[in-house]
């Protein structure tokens, strides 16, 4: 079964379905709901069409890859900044996978017809008390978005959760020292405030949506693992440097000595 999977997931016509139902689903939420601002999207149609890593933040199960997913497809129809009338979902931008979590793609029967517009479904190990032990990808997980790399562009989440500032994985600066990806830093803010955990349902409608892509970033492929994560998180916003500069950080330097 996961064989016939694997290749539904990997035939375009199969995909363009997926993203038409799943985007038909979720623009209302995204566009109308919600306000989507987006930007540096214009620089996404210089990019070439495989061995590109975007990197990002992760606020919620599916509503992050959803969003990435409109702005590709509205990229493509030449859209800047803006998702627009979704015409676009009529033939969308497939040439993309995501990493998500082999778990969490089992959990419902839309997280499964979800894993056939493009998922990379990785393996966690973990203790009893819900804690994560392994924190790099194992071998057949790493050929798996090797081979996603040489055809496609692929999104990854360092960090693995929806969790703010939490650590991120060396298997992320390992997939980018052994495959020399273009990496593509994201920003996203507000999908936390505005939908539950998976992403699925709202909890504040009239939330702010921002998804920020940032220059490529300049990488030394030769530097080590742990210098390649920190400049990764760094650019995802998601280091020590600016958990300090959140809200209470300034309110408490504002506050009088």
């Amino acid at each position: 079964m996961s064989s016939i999977g694997e290749r539904l997931r990997n035939f375009s016509l199969v995909r363009k379905i997926v993203y038409l139902i799943v985007g038909s689903a979720s623009y209302p939420g995204l566009a109308m709901v919600n306000k989507l601002k987006i930007k540096g999207a214009e620089q996404l149609g210089k990019l070439p069409r495989q061995n590109v890593l975007f990197v990002s933040n992760h606020q919620t199960y599916f509503a992050d890859v959803i969003t990435f997913l409109h702005i590709f497809s509205a990229v493509k129809w030449r859209k800047k900044n803006r998702l627009g009338v979704p015409y676009y979902l009529l033939n969308p931008f497939t040439r993309v996978n995501y990493v998500a979590a082999e778990e969490t793609m089992k959990g419902s029967w839309i997280s499964r017809l979800f894993t056939l517009a493009g998922a990379l479904t990785v393996k966690r190990t973990w203790r009893n008390e819900a804690t994560e032990v392994r924190k790099t990808l194992n071998p057949s997980d790493t050929r798996k978005i090797q081979r996603a790399l040489e055809k496609n562009w692929v999104i990854t989440f360092p960090q693995g959760t929806t969790k703010p500032f939490a650590p991120g994985r060396k298997g992320t600066a390992f997939i980018i020292k052994q495959n020399k990806p273009i990496v593509i830093p994201v920003v996203i803010s507000g999908f936390w405030r505005a939908f539950n955990k998976k992403g699925l349902r709202f909890k504040k409608k009239g939330s702010l949506l921002t998804v920020t892509f940032k220059e490529p970033l300049k990488i030394d492929y030769d530097a080590p693992s742990d210098k390649i994560l920190e400049q990764i998180m760094d650019s995802i916003e998601q280091s020590k440097k600016f958990m300090m500069m959140g809200k209470h950080h300034w309110a408490s330097q504002k506050s009088p000595s």
